[in-house]
């Protein structure tokens, strides 16, 4: 029986992602929510390029508990914004698990997160790829191996972004750097997005870099979290959950033969 999916935004990246749904033979996308539907599609399987009429797009007013009587899904997958964390409170009564890629909840919201997941599981990861939540566990681990090393992160996006990259505050974060010093930077062209860090001996540089080519990314890391999530019971969870799993099992694995 597959998946079912409930997706909220529809923009540059959330259509993105819906594609990726569509292709996955695990998943089913149900019903894709908007804040606002006054566009000439009536399902995003038009938008998509399908000539089917399937994931109708609903308008966040008419989000509900009456509405996902009738429109059923597994998991709810969030690529729309932070405002829309108040939907959350419907999910989690209705039993419905929920994945996160939203990168800039702030505080209250985080702990409004945190404590609906004792009604669901919620994994929340405010970069959802899994080539940088691989690159934030392989960091940790090689800052473990050589502790004496200069280490500094490098963040390159698209001209237009604004703010310092979320995912580059993590792995400050995670590495126990001051952002303010060891973050740097760039912005040019089109860059989707790439991250770099830098560990310096004395007589070599070693990187570690993850750059995201196609958005089509963060739909895999997201269909890979909620086939991930559907077993798990109720609970936060960050993408590094999924990752460290994944990567002990392994290792495991390379220990028994």
């Amino acid at each position: 029986m597959k998946l079912r999916i409930g997706l909220l935004g529809f923009g540059r990246t959330g259509s993105v992602v819906a594609q990726e749904i569509v292709k996955d033979q695990d998943l089913s996308l149900e019903w894709v929510c908007k804040k606002n539907s006054a566009e000439d599609f009536a399902f995003a399987s038009h938008k998509l390029g399908f000539d089917k009429n399937f994931a109708p797009i609903v308008e966040e007013k008419s989000m509900g508990s009456n509405f996902l009587k009738d429109n059923p899904v597994d998991i709810i997958i969030d690529f729309s914004s932070s405002s829309a964390c108040y939907l959350y409170n419907v999910f989690a009564h209705a039993g419905i698990k929920i994945v996160s890629a939203i990168s800039n909840y702030n505080n209250d919201q985080l702990s409004a997160l945190k404590s609906l997941s004792h009604k669901t599981a919620i994994l929340y990861s405010p970069n959802i790829t899994l080539g940088i939540n691989w690159l934030i566990i392989a960091s940790k681990l090689l800052q473990q191996i050589i502790p004496n090393a200069d280490i500094e992160v490098i963040e390159e996006h698209f001209r237009d972004k604004k703010d310092i990259s979320g995912t580059a505050m993590k792995l400050a974060h995670h590495l126990n750097l001051e952002p303010e010093k060891h973050v740097n930077s760039i912005r040019v062209g089109g860059i989707i997005g790439k991250h770099e860090v830098v560990f310096g001996l004395p007589n070599q540089t070693l990187r570690l870099t993850h750059e995201s080519v196609n958005r089509a990314a963060f739909g895999t890391g997201a269909i890979f979290a909620s086939k991930w999530i559907q077993s798990k019971e109720h609970g936060f969870y960050m993408m590094e959950n999924v990752i460290q799993e994944r990567f002990i099992s392994k290792i495991l694995e390379l220990k028994l033969t």
